[in-house]
């Protein structure tokens, strides 16, 4: 029988006989090992560093919330009868944490180059500075041949930046070894925040970017029928630069066009120039004048037309066939608010905001011009007296005419067999063309300013009675109460289709 060295055994307990031959016990074996090992490997600690930290666990949440809840251990997205660096791992989360941090950690020179290439574009270490560049690129242009020597200068840069450097018999010996390259930044570090807070920085400008180019994929794809008219474009400009292409210097093409982006960012660019051609193609009004007559040599009012006509040719571009066979009118809306005085600041809303108008817009309450400044109060239709004209009328008088409720996106029904243009939506009236001529020759005000009409918005701003229309508000109404009024138009169609189904 067998004894347990490992157990005691009371003295007071009887022992079990047994049988050898029906149930021999055999003594356990003694196998001799090591502990474990304590440091797991890279790929382990990069897993298993998910310790509750605001600034370690940043990363596993954003890679959590990416993923969907169930994963294929087969997961490849992208199909490809190749073998592509996108396609090599198939997609896990553990791979895609691993690589998420490493590559954190290692993006840093890349910003690095980002800054400072940056820094030299938008001016921002000098003018001295930016215009060695300007005359490198300049030489580079005129001798294009040296560009081959590009990369010898820019590593000859690199090691004479680092210069003196030891000896060789010293860096070799023992008593001064080599400085050790410095390892990447360890996670949850301000190096490590600050690529991580780079790289979300990029992801919003490639956003914005391809958000900005992608209304124009239509067009190349055959989505649109402007596809046809862009190819021909295409195919014309193709056989006129075939013969021109000898004559074209192209060391002044490359020069220009390499030094365009540091004239469009010049301070003095950025702050005298291009507000000018803002206020040319907004059409803003200054003190003074007009920064668009100014420059166009033109009238606001003129200008304004020429705006509105621009803008009614791009929607007769986007019309159907059906819509030209058809007969054409317009239809009116007309929005009121009024002026309540108060701490809050006004509302603004650009020119941009119009182009985006569609039949489904949705305007808003004090939406319009911030003329009197943050502070003053707010217009809102909120603010219309009992007494007061609807928010949203039919009638160009304010009162009559309305002909059922007005819904808040613009809506309202038409008589039978008309439709609403589908390719364009409602279009403000920034000419304020519904003035009537008797209101304008009882005001003149003969001091050669443009205070008639509607402000950039398409507002017509009245006192408290909804009388003495103005383009821009008097300070005296402040007081006594005021108003204003923006007109809406879109254009309808006749289809007899229509009225048949109906």
């Amino acid at each position: 029988m067998s004894t347990f060295d490992y157990v005691e055994i009371p003295p007071d307990v009887i022992r079990l006989q047994s049988s050898p031959a029906s149930n021999p016990v055999r003594p356990f074996t003694k196998i001799s090992t090591s502990l474990p090992s304590c440091s797991p490997t890279p790929a382990a600690a990069a897993a298993a560093s998910t310790t509750f930290s605001p600034t370690k666990s940043l990363s596993t949440l954003l890679l959590n919330s990416s993923f969907p809840a169930s994963i294929p251990s087969s997961a490849s997205p992208r199909k490809s009868s190749t073998a592509l660096l996108s396609t090599r791992d198939p997609l896990s989360i553990p791979i895609t944490t691993v690589n998420f941090r490493r590559f954190v950690a290692r993006v840093g020179p890349v910003f690095w180059l980002q800054d400072r290439v940056e820094e030299v574009l938008m001016w921002r270490c000098g003018w001295k500075y930016t215009s060695i560049w300007i005359a490198s690129y300049a030489f580079l242009c005129y001798f294009p041949r040296m560009t081959l020597l590009v990369p010898h200068v820019v590593l000859a840069a690199i090691m004479l930046s680092t210069h003196p450097t030891p000896s060789p018999s010293e860096s070799t010996s023992v008593k001064n070894p080599p400085a050790p390259i410095a390892p990447p930044p360890s996670e949850g570090s301000v190096d490590w925040q600050a690529n991580l807070q780079a790289i979300q920085n990029l992801m919003g400008a490639f956003s914005d970017g391809y958000d900005l180019l992608s209304p124009l994929t239509p067009h190349l794809i055959h989505r649109s029928t402007q596809t046809s008219l862009f190819l021909t474009l295409t195919l014309l400009s193709f056989l006129f630069l075939l013969p021109v292409l000898p004559l074209i210097p192209l060391r002044m093409l490359f020069f220009v066009l390499g030094v365009s982006p540091f004239i469009c960012t010049h301070p003095a660019t950025q702050a005298r120039i291009l507000p000018l051609l803002k206020a040319a193609v907004n059409g803003s009004i200054i003190k003074g004048g007009n920064a668009s007559a100014a420059l166009m040599g033109v009238t606001s009012s003129k200008y304004t037309a020429m705006k509105i006509k621009l803008r009614r040719w791009i929607d007769d571009d986007r019309l159907d066939d059906k819509h030209w066979g058809a007969e054409m009118r317009e239809v009116e809306l007309w929005e009121n608010e009024r002026w309540a005085p108060g701490p809050a600041s006004s509302s603004f809303v650009t020119q941009d905001d119009f182009d985006a108008v569609g039949s489904g817009f949705d305007v808003g309450d004090g939406s319009g011009s911030a003329l009197l400044g943050a502070g003053a109060g707010t217009w809102s239709k909120t603010n219309l007296r009992p007494a007061d004209r609807a928010p949203w009328t039919r009638a160009r008088d304010g009162w009559s005419g309305v002909g059922g409720e007005v819904s808040s996106n613009l809506t309202f029904s038409l008589a039978p067999g008309w439709a609403f243009v589908e390719t364009e939506g409602w279009r403000p009236d920034i000419l304020g063309s519904w003035v009537s001529a008797a209101s304008i020759s009882s005001s003149a005000s003969g001091s050669g300013d443009t205070v008639f009409g509607a402000d950039d918005n398409g507002w017509v701003y009245t006192n408290d009675v909804w009388a003495d229309p103005r383009r821009i508000p008097l300070d005296t109404w402040k007081v006594s109460g005021m108003t204003r009024r923006r007109r809406w138009v879109r254009r309808v169609y006749f289809d007899p289709t229509l009225v048949e189904s109906a």
